[in-house]
């Protein structure tokens, strides 16, 4: 049998933004994954779903697997010849251990990889507007594990550190803080000198508690810092007020919850997280083309006899192009055919291909697309790409003006529930919730997912009135979009109520 492989992937400190290029090509290509408690569930997500996941659920005095567990898994599962990421918060070789989970798999000829992450010993200061060098103020920083073994004192030179003026970053110290800055100021360090705990650095629940080091401890204390936490002593603290940019974001601690298809999903949830939202990807319908459908693969042999193509989601644009390519032909099949598209985003999945659209009517709706035909007034036949449950008011439209056309159901709309527990959790325990709906079905999909649960608390992020009206049905607080785009339901979610 052929040996597998391990590759040591770092994760990063928490934002899924920081996961290097490398280290999602590997997850992505992963067929089995052991990783730690810390790592963003948006990561995970990037797992293949057929990929085998292990949780070794690592964190300071308890571990879910012990080390040498987890050495003997990796080495197991490279025995059987799988492709395995080792997936680490950080960076695998900083305080990780990634060294020793790599000497078994040497001892064994196991062939490895080490793919480096970005350590939450600079990035958690940066997103706390903490530079860990300043050249006005430090020519050096140094990293230290504050981790204390219990019973076993704290095997730190406080005299060496207090003595290179630099910047210090200590990792996993929150219960030996008051041990650490006792040390510091022993050795002889200035107790004013400026000090901070970023707790849940570059996640959206980040805090940074700023301090100096004589009341640091007692300032932790009372806000009750809890792990993950960094503890930076040094004077570049001084400037986190001028240069904490990571908490001014409009959407800083907003928990949103996005429900678009898994597929659709990563465009609105990325600019939603890069505005400082805790975002929950929940997929409660998915897009499912028929196969076979003899009707569009009838009426594709005979486009040349449509004069307009008219397509209400990228879906219809996707089922279109798989077609022609299971019957061995490509875009150039279109022709001289017009395209209309319901909206710019279907007009993107058309660009994807080459194609753009003709007719994308002012507002993004069937009734409104309906008339910005009529006004074409075509005088052949028009093709209709679309789900089955599809709005009346398109072809409704096209009746009022007797323009003939073909009106082909291609595609399904799907409920679906993933992590609907996850969900009802989330709903249940926070305050105001916000959840974008880019549809009516992803309304629908919603509620029936989530049952009998509660949602006056909620705040429905609708992005059209129609989406809006069925919202309303179940009862939901609504704020909507000035524009049927994803841009403008992004600016109503920051201009809030």
């Amino acid at each position: 049998m052929k040996m597998g492989q391990v590759i040591l992937v770092g994760a990063g400190p928490g934002d899924p933004g920081l996961l290097t290029i490398k280290g999602r090509q590997a997850i992505e290509s992963a067929e089995v994954v052991v990783y730690d408690r810390l790592v963003s569930p948006a990561i995970l997500d990037m797992i293949p779903p057929d990929a085998e996941r292990i949780n070794v659920g690592k964190e300071s005095s308890h571990h879910l697997v012990p080390q040498e567990g987890i050495n003997q898994i990796l080495l197991e599962k490279a025995l059987e010849g799988k492709r395995v990421v080792r997936l680490k918060g950080g960076d695998p070789f900083l305080f990780g251990r990634g060294g020793e989970e790599l000497e078994l798999l040497a001892e064994h000829g196991v062939d490895f990889q080490e793919v480096p992450g970005i350590t939450s010993a600079i990035a958690v200061p940066a997103y706390g507007g903490i530079p860990v060098t300043h050249r006005d103020y430090c020519s050096s920083v140094h990293i230290i594990t504050g981790h204390q073994r219990a019973g076993k004192p704290l095997d730190i030179r406080f005299d060496a550190l207090v003595k290179t003026g630099g910047t210090l970053v200590f990792l996993m110290g929150v219960a030996a803080l008051e041990n650490i800055c006792r040390g510091l100021l022993e050795a002889g360090m200035d107790p004013d000198m400026p000090a901070a705990v970023v707790e849940k650095g570059t996640t959206p629940a980040q805090r940074p508690i700023l301090a100096t080091l004589s009341t640091l401890p007692d300032v932790a204390k009372e806000k009750q810092v809890k792990s993950p936490a960094i503890i930076i002593v040094g004077k570049v603290c001084s400037l986190s007020g001028q240069f904490d940019w990571f908490d001014k974001l409009p959407l800083k601690g907003k928990r949103v919850i996005v429900t678009r298809p898994k597929e659709r999903a990563g465009t609105l949830s990325h600019r939603l997280r890069a505005l400082g939202a805790d975002v929950t990807e929940f997929p409660c319908i998915e897009t499912v083309p028929y196969d076979p459908c003899t009707e569009m693969e009838q009426a594709v042999e005979n486009i040349d006899g449509y004069e307009w193509l008219v397509f209400t989601s990228p879906a219809g644009v996707s089922a279109l192009m798989d077609m022609l390519y299971r019957t061995g032909r490509d875009v150039r099949a279109l022709g001289r055919i017009q395209l209309a598209a319901i909206g710019p985003g279907t007009d993107r999945e058309l660009r994807k291909h080459g194609l753009h659209a003709d007719l994308i009517p002012e507002v993004y709706d069937g009734a409104h697309l309906g008339q910005a035909l009529c006004l074409k007034k075509p005088a052949g036949k028009v093709l209709i790409l679309r789900a089955q449950w599809g709005t009346p008011a398109l072809t409704d439209a096209l009746d009022s003006c007797k323009i003939p056309y073909d009106d082909i159901r291609c595609y399904e709309t799907r409920y679906t529930c993933p992590n609907s527990q996850q969900v009802r959790e989330l709903v249940a325990n926070d305050h105001a919730p916000i959840v974008t709906f880019t549809s009516a079905s992803t309304v629908k999909g919603f509620t029936a997912a989530l049952g009998n649960v509660d949602l006056s608390n909620i705040t429905a992020a609708c992005i059209g009135v129609q989406t809006e009206a069925e919202a309303k049905k179940h009862g939901l607080n609504t704020i909507t979009a000035k524009k049927a785009t994803i841009d403008a339901l992004i600016q109503r979610i920051v201009e809030g109520d």
